[in-house]
């Protein structure tokens, strides 16, 4: 682009509304200084890519439109399958009177809406959290649905998070099922809220649970605490009858710092007479295959009590 000092500076789309605002006539907008993206869109010619803006121009120039879908699923940053999870599709979804989209690239959907499934994030519309994992229900299979579900009704952890409340509950997704009983996917959206759980931080921990019951083993209890007050050692998931303890240490375990923290662990459950199962990135891998074995045999074994293992008690 030539440097034109009569041109605002601009750095990502804008609407035709937001063009007046910055003053630029139709001779500029016309210039080698901006493209035309789609009627009453345009960027600056040297913009480089960015998906949230893109989207954020798209629902400016889309009057009671939101964004939606898959699209609002990377904005909210909803965990998606890897086939997914860099998608530059751009959904833009209106309520059913309205005419349906048309521009050349984006996907549009004409659906019932209530109004309190749509909210508005800085100048964009989009889709609520519970509502697009309502509307993915008819893209995901079943296991990641349930993963995206997981991850909306966890609670977080202060420590690391800027948040204390759940992003939904599950009572609130079966009501928000409830008012669609028509919609495309909504059989899959109650298998899977009747599969999620509260408590799983993680995509592969929810994909281990399930790997678990398909294998018809037991339910696990989730995040479960060694001693009954705060700052004790946790497992991700895990048998407290059978002090059978498992976790998933992900990639950021592998760093030196959280290494050490996690032989703590590990130590003070096999300390208290459990027996520790660890699982990795190559246990996701492989579908959690060999995991379900090993859990599998550890059901299998007499249950160790530490009094007897200590050798202060006699096994009767």
């Amino acid at each position: 682009m030539e440097p034109n000092d009569d041109l605002p500076n601009v750095h990502a789309p804008f609407s035709a509304a937001e063009a007046k605002q910055l003053g630029l006539t139709s001779e500029q907008l016309r210039g080698k200084g901006f493209v035309q993206v789609s009627q009453g869109i345009h960027r600056p010619t040297d913009w480089d890519f960015d998906f949230t803006e893109a989207a954020r121009a798209l629902s400016a120039q889309s009057p009671g439109a939101w964004i939606s879908h898959v699209s609002a699923a990377r904005i909210h940053g909803l965990v998606l399958p890897p086939w997914l999870s860099d998608s530059a599709e751009l959904h833009l979804s209106k309520p059913r009177m309205l005419p349906e989209v048309r521009r050349t690239g984006i996907t549009g959907h004409n659906v019932l809406a209530c109004p309190d499934e749509v909210e508005q994030v800085g100048d964009l519309w989009i889709s609520t959290r519970a509502r697009t994992w309502l509307d993915m229900a008819r893209i995901l299979p079943l296991p990641d649905l349930v993963c995206m579900g997981d991850q909306l009704v966890r609670m977080p952890r202060p420590e690391f998070e800027d948040r204390s409340t759940a992003f939904a509950t599950l009572n609130g997704l079966w009501k928000l099922v409830g008012r669609h009983s028509n919609l495309q996917g909504i059989v899959r959206a109650r298998e899977a809220l009747g599969l999620m759980r509260v408590g799983s931080d993680s995509s592969p921990e929810t994909l281990l649970r399930l790997a678990m019951l398909d294998a018809g083993l037991p339910e696990p209890e989730l995040q479960i605490s060694l001693w009954d007050r705060q700052g004790a050692p946790s497992a991700d998931a895990g048998y407290r009858g059978r002090r059978i303890a498992l976790q998933y240490d992900g990639a950021h375990h592998l760093e030196e710092l959280q290494l050490h923290r996690d032989r703590r662990r590990n130590k003070a459950f096999q300390d208290a007479g459990w027996t520790v199962l660890v699982f990795t990135q190559e246990d996701y891998a492989d579908g959690f295959k060999e995991a379900v074995l090993r859990i599998r045999d550890a059901l299998k074994q007499p249950l160790k009590d530490p009094a007897i293992t200590s050798g202060f008690a006699s096994g009767g």
